[in-house]
């Protein structure tokens, strides 16, 4: 069974994911440009979302 913290945790960034990530023009826009791999690299280095995101993921492990 899963702890509550956990659960909470992943609420809190699917909300996160919904309501910034879910049809952000940047990201579409690189990949377009540079492609998936880019796209994800920008998410997860540069993004005060994606940084935000990634911090919780920590949590998670």
């Amino acid at each position: 069974m899963k702890s509550p913290a956990r659960k909470e945790v992943l609420t809190f960034v699917e909300s996160l994911m919904a309501q910034y990530c879910e049809g952000c023009f940047l990201h579409r826009q690189l990949i377009k440009d540079g492609g998936r791999r880019k796209a994800h690299q920008f998410c997860i280095s540069q993004c005060t979302v994606g940084q935000q995101i990634k911090e919780f993921g920590k949590k998670l492990s």
